[in-house]
C-alpha cells in the first residue's frame, strides 16, 4: 500500500496538503504529550502528599529482597511512575540508606508497580467515559489551588493531574487515524516471521526512548490496540521493546552521575533484558497461553479475532479485547520475570560491580552522593545534602589529624613534613569546591514548590554548616602557612609549646566527634549540651595558653612567640565553627 494512502486516512480524505499532514502529526504528538504531563502532574502531586510517609516507607520496608520487591510495587503502583520510584532508590543508595542488593529488589518490584497504569488505562480509560468526568474532577480541584493548606494544595495537582491524564488519553484516542483493514495489509509482511516478535520489540525500544516514558509509550500501544492498528502479536512484542526502552533512558540519564546510580541503572537493564530475552524464547506459547485465558475465564473472547468480530456494547460500539489481554501480558511477564530473578540479586549485584567499579577517591572529588545536574524531589534531595555534609564533616575532622601529625613530626622529616602540608592544602581546595557545589544544589533544591517548611529551615541549616567546614579548611590552610614560614626561617617550638598545642588540637578532635555524631543523630537525638561542654573547654584551653604565653614571653624568642600566638589565635577559631555546627542542627527545627 502507499505512503499517501495512510496519510490520508490520518488526515481524513479532504485534506491531502503538507500542512494537512503535519497538522495530524502534531494532534497526535500534542496529545501524547497532554497524557504525559498528567501523568507527571498526578505522580509529583502523590510524592508530594506522601512527603516522608513515601521515605519511611521505603527506608524499613526493604530487610529482604522479598521485602523490596513488595516495596518497590506498591510505590510504583501509588505514584504511577517507575521512574519515579527508580530515581528515589538510586538516592538511598548514594545516601547509604539502602545498598545496591536491597535496590535491586525495589527495582524489581517498580517493574511489577508500572503495569497498574496498563490496567488504570485499560478498565477505565476505554471501558469508561473518563473524560466525561475531567471537567467535574477539575471543577473540585481548581479552588483547593487557591487553599492556604499546601496539603489541600497537593491533593489539587493529584486531582487535575488525573483528569488531564485522561483528557490526554482520549485525546490520543481521537488523534490516531482510522485505517481499514485493507489499509493494514502491509503489516503481514512484518509477521509470521521467526524474527517478527524481534523487529517489534526494537521498535517499541524506540518509541519507548523517544518519548522519555514507559507509561506513555504504553497507552500509546494501548489506543492502536482500541483503535484495531496493530493485532495482539506485534503489541506484546512492542510492549518487551518498552521495558527494555525505559532501562535505556535511565542509563542514559545515568551517564553524568556517580557510580552508584551507574550501578543501579545498569541493574535494571539487565533484568529487564533477561526478561525480554526467555520471553521471546517462548513467545508463542506464551500469547496462546493468554488467549486461553481470555476465552475461557472472561466475556471478551480472542485477543486474536479480527476487528469484525469483536464484542459490541450497548451504544453499539466495539469493544476491543487486545488492551485486557495486553494489560494481562504484561503483569504475567514482569510478575514471572521476578520470581524467576529474585533468587540472582546476589549473582546480578556482582556482575554490575564488576562491570562498574567503584570510583577511587581522589583529592580532586567533588560530590559523591548526588549528582548536581539532577534534582529529585526535595525529600529525597535533603537525604543526599546531609548525607554530603556528614561526609563533608568526616574530611575536614580528618585534617585536624593531619595537623596533629605535623606538629608531632620532627623537624628533621622535610619530606614527611612537606607531604603533610601539601595534603593539607588539597584538602582545603576541595573543601571550596564542596562548597560552591553544594551551595549551588541546595539553591536549587530550594525552589521546588513541593518544599515543606521543615525542609526548607533544613536548607538553610545545611547551607551555613557547608559554610562552617569551608571555613575550617581555610583555617587550616592558614596553620600551615605559619607551620611552614616557621621552618623556612628555623623558627622551632620548644617541646612545651608542641605538648600544649597537641592537646589543644584534640580538644578539637574531641569536639569534632561529637560534632559527627549530631550531623548523624536526628533531630530529637543530637547532644547541644556536650557540644557546648566541649567548646567551654576549648575556650577555657585557650585563656589558659594565652595566659602562659604572656607569663613566659620573656623565655623564648620573638619570632618563636609570635608564630606560637599566631597558632593559639588560629586554632581556636577552629572551635567556634565546630560549634557553629551543632548551633546550626539546633536552628533547623526552629518554626516547624
Amino acid at each position: 500500500m502507499e505512503l499517501n494512502t495512510i496519510l490520508l486516512a490520518v488526515m481524513g480524505e479532504s485534506s491531502t496538503s503538507f500542512t494537512g499532514y503535519l497538522g495530524g502529526f502534531l494532534n497526535l504528538i500534542g496529545a501524547l504529550g497532554f497524557f504525559i504531563f498528567g501523568m507527571k502532574m498526578m505522580s509529583d502531586g502523590i510524592q508530594k502528599v506522601a512527603g516522608d510517609r513515601m521515605r519511611q516507607i521505603l527506608g524499613a520496608m526493604t530487610s529482604n529482597r522479598f521485602m523490596g520487591v513488595m516495596t518497590g510495587f506498591l510505590i510504583t503502583a501509588i505514584v504511577q511512575s517507575s521512574s519515579a520510584t527508580t530515581v528515589m532508590v538510586v538516592s538511598f543508595v548514594n545516601a547509604g540508606l539502602l545498598t545496591l542488593k536491597q535496590s535491586i529488589g525495589v527495582i524489581m518490584g517498580a517493574n511489577v508497580g508500572t503495569t497498574v497504569t496498563a490496567w488504570v488505562i485499560s478498565i477505565l480509560g476505554f471501558k469508561v467515559k473518563m473524560s466525561q468526568m475531567a471537567l467535574p474532577i477539575i471543577a473540585i480541584a481548581f479552588p483547593m489551588m487557591f487553599s492556604n493548606s499546601k496539603k489541600l494544595k497537593d491533593w489539587a495537582d493529584v486531582l487535575i493531574g488525573f483528569a488531564f491524564l485522561f483528557l490526554g488519553l482520549d485525546a490520543l484516542k481521537n488523534a490516531v487515524p482510522t485505517l481499514s483493514a485493507d489499509q493494514l495489509s502491509f503489516l503481514s509482511d512484518f509477521t509470521g516471521h521467526w524474527y517478527s516478535p524481534i523487529i517489534f520489540v526494537i521498535i517499541g525500544t524506540i518509541v519507548t526512548v523517544v518519548v522519555q516514558s514507559s507509561s506513555a509509550a504504553m497507552a500509546l500501544t494501548l489506543v492502536l490496540c482500541n483503535q484495531g492498528l496493530i493485532p495482539f502479536e506485534i503489541a506484546a512484542a512492542m510492549v518487551l521493546g518498552e521495558n527494555i526502552g525505559t532501562t535505556i533512558t535511565a542509563n542514559l540519564a545515568a551517564t553524568v552521575a556517580n557510580f552508584h546510580a551507574k550501578r543501579a541503572a545498569r541493574a535494571h537493564m539487565i533484568f529487564n533484558l533477561f526478561g525480554v530475552v526467555w520471553m521471546l524464547l517462548v513467545f508463542q506459547f506464551f500469547l496462546k497461553g493468554i488467549d486461553w485465558y481470555m476465552i475461557n475465564y472472561t466475556d471478551m473472547g480472542t485477543p486474536f479475532a479480527a476487528v469484525s468480530d469483536w464484542m459490541v456494547d450497548d451504544n453499539g460500539e466495539k469493544i476491543s479485547p487486545v488492551p485486557m489481554a495486553l494489560s494481562i501480558f504484561h503483569t504475567s511477564f514482569n510478575i514471572l520475570n521476578v520470581i524467576i530473578m529474585i533468587g540472582f540479586i546476589p549473582f546480578i549485584q556482582k556482575l554490575v560491580e564488576q562491570m562498574i567499579p567503584a570510583e577511587e577517591e581522589e583529592m580532586d572529588f567533588h560530590l559523591e552522593y548526588i549528582n548536581p545536574h539532577e534534582i529529585l524531589g526535595a525529600e529525597a534531595s535533603l537525604i543526599q545534602a546531609k548525607k554530603e555534609i556528614i561526609r563533608f564533616g568526616d574530611i575536614v575532622s580528618g585534617v585536624n589529624d593531619l595537623v596533629l601529625q605535623l606538629l608531632e613530626t620532627d623537624e628533621t622529616e622535610s619530606k614527611t613534613r612537606k607531604r603533610l602540608i601539601s595534603k593539607i592544602r588539597k584538602i582545603e581546595d576541595v573543601t571550596d569546591q564542596m562548597e560552591v557545589e553544594l551551595v549551588s544544589y541546595l539553591a536549587k533544591v530550594s525552589q521546588n514548590e513541593a518544599i515543606t517548611k521543615h525542609s526548607s529551615n533544613m536548607i538553610r541549616s545545611l547551607l551555613s554548616i557547608a559554610h562552617d567546614f569551608e571555613r575550617i579548611g581555610d583555617i587550616y590552610k592558614s596553620v600551615t602557612i605559619i607551620m611552614e614560614r616557621k621552618y623556612e626561617e628555623k623558627i622551632y617550638l620548644s617541646d612545651m609549646q608542641k605538648q600544649s598545642m597537641i592537646k589543644y588540637l584534640e580538644l578539637e578532635k574531641n569536639a569534632f566527634q561529637i560534632m559527627k555524631k549530631n550531623l548523624q543523630a536526628s533531630d530529637s537525638n543530637v547532644d547541644y549540651e556536650a557540644a557546648n561542654q566541649a567548646e567551654l573547654a576549648i575556650n577555657k584551653y585557650r585563656r589558659q595558653l594565652r595566659t602562659e604565653y604572656l607569663d613566659q614571653a620573656d623565655k623564648y624568642s620573638i619570632p618563636v612567640s609570635l608564630a606560637y600566638n599566631d597558632l593559639i589565635s588560629v586554632i581556636e577559631r577552629v572551635g567556634d565553627h565546630i560549634h557553629s555546627v551543632s548551633e546550626s542542627l539546633d536552628h533547623s527545627k526552629e518554626n516547624d
